[in-house]
């Protein structure tokens, strides 16, 4: 990678923040120029993730809850720590918002404290804007010619398919299935029971098939990407990883053996055994089996072989739309 002209204006890093349903990250980036000022890929500077759980009890009562508000300022004021230390300025950050707060009639009890530290309000995201950065950020370092592409990104809350087309991104869907959300919604036992995993895979598996209604071009597709923590996670436990390695993940290829193998893995062990699988972050043990069941069904409703892992995403889009 070229280096960085660091006295160009256009070094300046800039910073991005996405306030997920179960995670709260963030991306900073320094623009990077070759001798004769012409642009390359960005320099990542930092790039962190908290689980914050946000959408915390939003999918039945429809309001952040107080403790996980705090938990996603006190993690805001971590990164604006991290952000003057690599010299973010002003104005060169955006701050997201997605399917948490979409759902929240008091989103602005975490969005004034988010201004006030940050120095920028938070974003209100549409499932479709959601989509479209997200297909940004994860196609960015693809070849097109091994399009069209499917992104889907699973979250918390919501789950964003995005496809392109000839000309790149086309259309974006999003409907409301995520690890957090299915975990709430259909599980009791730990393990789940047979018939809540039959229950949250079947909704998904209802969701998916209207977006396959309504946007037919995601069968066109010629490679699929799958994006966010539980497409990761599932990709670190078949890989058995004793601690996070982003090169491992990224692009890694996921067959449909693998998730179904790890799905009945995670899915048939209580939590306190689930936490010691390689791969599993403990924060996220308790709502992976979830996401595992958006995940099995996107693979059994599309007839997908394998998928391509992305850490790339929605954080990628943000700074992109900054350069």
């Amino acid at each position: 990678m070229t280096a960085p002209v660091p006295d160009a204006p256009a070094a300046t890093p800039v910073a991005a923040i996405d306030c997920g349903t179960n995670s709260t990250r963030l991306l900073v980036a320094q623009p990077v120029v070759d001798a004769d000022g012409a642009p390359g890929p960005p320099l990542t500077l930092s790039r962190l993730m908290r689980i914050t759980r946000l959408g915390q009890g939003v999918d039945g009562g429809g309001r952040l809850a107080p403790e996980a508000i705090e938990r996603t300022v006190t993690v805001l004021r971590e990164y604006r720590a991290e952000m003057d230390r690599l010299g973010v300025p002003e104005g060169r950050v955006r701050v997201t918002a997605t399917s948490a707060a979409r759902d929240a009639a008091n989103r602005d009890e975490l969005f004034g404290p988010a201004e006030a530290i940050i120095g920028a309000r938070p974003e209100l995201l549409t499932g479709d804007e959601e989509g479209r950065l997200s297909y940004l950020g994860a196609t960015a370092e693809l070849d097109p010619a091994d399009g069209p592409f499917l992104v889907v990104d699973i979250g918390g809350g919501s789950t964003e398919f995005a496809v392109g087309g000839p000309d790149g991104f086309a259309v974006a869907r999003s409907v409301d299935i995520g690890c957090v959300r299915m975990t709430e919604r259909y599980f009791t036992a730990d393990p789940p029971a047979p018939e809540e995993l039959h229950a949250a895979i079947t909704v998904s598996a209802e969701h998916i098939n209207d977006v396959v209604r309504e946007v037919p071009l995601v069968l066109a597709a010629k490679q699929v990407i799958g994006l966010a923590g539980t497409v990761s996670t599932v990709a670190a436990v078949e890989l058995g990883l004793a601690a996070y390695d982003r090169d491992a993940i990224h692009h890694f290829t996921l067959t449909r053996a693998a998730v179904e193998d790890v799905f009945r893995t995670l899915a048939t062990e209580a939590r306190a055994d689930r936490i010691h699988n390689p791969g599993l972050e403990e924060a996220r043990a308790d709502v992976i089996v979830g996401g595992c069941c958006v995940l099995v069904a996107v693979f059994r409703v599309l007839a997908l072989d394998e998928l391509l892992v992305s850490e790339s995403d929605i954080l990628d889009g943000l700074v992109a739309s900054q350069l």
